[in-house]
């Protein structure tokens, strides 16, 4: 077993072999290979899984580098199965031999691949993986999140990752095994929805034994057989009608209850497959106005997470950096986290489900509309939201953000059905849960409507949203200068959140020349002054049925994090805690929590 967590958490086996670690590398800017019998000059070593542009690979070279080639040997006789080789992500395009075999090449950045190397693999257990990578920093018609296209790192995007930046592993498999499987919550019925497909040498009457516990006690011990290659099946859990008892069963935030279970593949009485696996029952609806978590209403406590770290970029450094991240949300007062213009790591999403964080996932924007552009969006969010559904922390797919890549939706008819077509993929793709089709501005198709205001006078702020006249809203006024819905989807009663707000940058280290923030404070004083001002404002407004405070760390230029970079706090977390739950510290009265701020300067 690595040092590494097992990374794909909710389906799990015990023979595994993290690759990880050391591998040859070289760059490949005169495009001189095009297979591994070239001959590729080996000129470095990295670390992987860390992207070369970043200092824990041990390259840390940001420069503009379209092709690059990794390699390296590992240990794996065959056996009587099959040997699956995985890789987390690798950005962009990747080609994959094993042995100077073609294996298999996948498009897309964020989410995961897999390929069948049995047949490639040596007799003699000493086995050879190379991979060759292309991405073009200068291609804004791909989904690029906040990866700069310019060489040095401006305004609100941040250097480039390259390549492999998730584990790297492999694991050898039955010749009949359990190639995936999707659990859906059923909060209404009480039920879990269980959907296992089974792959390789499919035969007649194989069985799936399903069986889920809470914590020693056996909720369920099913018993299904599979038609053709996959099985789907309701399972239903005793409902004890009252909530005093159902709360023992339903995960929130405030109580994070998870449902281990095991799934085992059999072939008559011969056991051919198992693995470990989770859920949780939960549901995440909207009602009228109002946004219901396990059907109460909730109001949302969300903060923008861009899941960088300044040493390894959009890799944590390791696995405990990224519960740590988890931890912090919830320390600060949040309840959620709008993971911005990135497909996060699984890990995160375990320790979010485990730990109890809600959060919002939104697919990488791509920067130059094209029909390329979004047959590439449409591939590889399809993959993210297969790859993620059964993960209860997350409550919302969000599909574009701001009209990245769709820039023109006032004018051209074009880019709206592109955001309507995405959203209505969403909600095919999953209809349990809510689906933004364009955040911040400019909305056509969504659940929720999604409001971007960096307003940075808290006063002003509230008076905008005090109105009870939604039309006043959006017929007259327009945060950011655009407007929030277009022509023919007039806001019909959804759920308003406002979901960018804040953006103050504090660091009293750094040239303020040099660090970006949507308005600044120039000591910890009024920074925590005009923070919870504001979280006030955004706490109180009965418009809103949540919100989304950014940031949460300091990224690179951007200097308007409630953490630095490195995690640590700008101001005591139980301050920042109590501003964003709009309490009172321990000790201090609402009056001294009502007190104007000083030397803060909006920008």
């Amino acid at each position: 077993m690595s040092k590494f967590e097992y990374p794909r958490p909710q389906l799990v086996r015990d023979r595994w072999l993290c690759l990880n670690g050391k591998w040859r590398f070289a760059f490949d800017d005169a495009r001189r290979y095009s297979t591994p019998a070239d001959g590729v000059q080996w000129e470095r070593e990295i670390v992987v899984p860390f992207a070369p542009e970043c200092e824990l690979s041990g390259i840390n070279d940001q420069g503009f580098h379209a092709q690059c080639w990794y390699e390296r040997e590992f240990v794996l006789a065959p056996d009587s199965g099959r040997t699956i080789l995985h890789f987390g992500a690798v950005d962009y395009f990747a080609r994959v031999w094993v042995n100077g075999q073609l294996v298999t090449e996948h498009e897309g950045g964020h989410t995961s691949f897999s390929a069948d190397i049995t047949a490639a693999m040596r007799a003699d257990g000493h086995q050879t993986v190379t991979l060759w990578v292309c991405d073009d920093p200068a291609d804004l018609a791909k989904p690029r999140g906040k990866q700069d296209w310019l060489l040095e790192p401006h305004s609100i995007w941040y250097p480039r990752t390259t390549g492999i930046w998730q584990t790297v592993w492999v694991e050898q498999v039955p010749s009949t095994y359990l190639q995936s499987l999707r659990w859906t919550p059923l909060f209404e019925t009480f039920e879990i929805g269980c959907e296992i497909f089974a792959t390789g040498d499919i035969q007649e009457d194989l069985f799936v034994e399903v069986r889920i516990w809470h914590g020693d006690l056996l909720l369920a011990d099913d018993h299904y057989k599979l038609l053709g290659h996959e099985a789907n099946r309701k399972i239903a859990l005793s409902d004890p009608g009252i909530d005093d008892s159902r709360n023992e069963l339903l995960w929130s935030p405030e109580r994070p209850t998870l449902l281990d279970a095991e799934v085992t593949l059999r072939h008559g009485d011969r056991v051919l497959d198992r693995i470990r696996s989770y859920t949780a029952l939960r549901s995440f609806s909207i009602n009228r106005d109002r946004l219901m978590l396990n059907g109460r209403p909730y109001a949302l406590r969300l903060v923008l997470d861009q899941g960088y770290w300044p040493e390894s970029l959009m890799t944590a450094p390791t696995d405990e950096h990224l519960r740590r991240d988890v931890e912090l949300t919830k320390l600060m007062g949040f309840n959620g986290v709008r993971k911005h213009q990135k497909i996060e790591d699984p890990r995160y999403l375990y320790w979010a489900d485990r730990l109890g964080l809600l959060v919002w996932e939104e697919m990488p924007s791509a920067y130059r509309f094209s029909p390329r552009a979004i047959q590439r969006m449409v591939r590889e969010w399809t993959e993210a939201i297969t790859r993620d559904y059964s993960h209860p922390c997350i409550i919302v797919w969000v599909a574009f953000n701001e009209s990245w890549g769709v820039p023109n939706l006032t004018l051209t008819q074009a880019h709206r059905n592109a955001v309507e077509a995405l959203y209505h993929l969403t909600r095919t793709l999953d209809a349990t849960r809510p689906v933004i089709g364009n955040d911040g501005w400019e909305a056509s198709a969504t659940d929720i409507l999604g409001i971007h205001d960096y307003d940075g006078e808290p006063d002003r702020l509230g008076a905008r949203y005090e109105t009870s006249e939604h039309r006043t809203l959006f017929d007259q006024r327009r945060p950011g200068g655009r407007i929030l819905t277009l022509d023919g989807f007039p806001h019909r009663g959804q759920p308003i959140v406002l979901t960018e707000f804040g953006g103050i940058a504090y660091d009293v280290d750094a040239d303020p020349e040099q660090t970006w923030g949507y308005s600044r404070a120039h000591t910890a004083e009024s920074f925590y002054d005009v923070y919870r001002r504001m979280l006030a404002v955004v706490n109180t407004r009965t418009m809103f049925a949540g919100f989304c405070y950014t940031q949460f760390a300091d990224t690179f230029q951007e200097a308007n994090g409630l953490l630095r970079a490195d995690r640590t706090p700008k101001i005591p977390l139980e301050m920042i805690s109590a501003a964003t739950r709009n309490v009172p510290l321990e000790g201090e009265s609402n009056q001294q929590a009502e007190s104007p701020p000083t030397t803060y300067q909006p920008t």
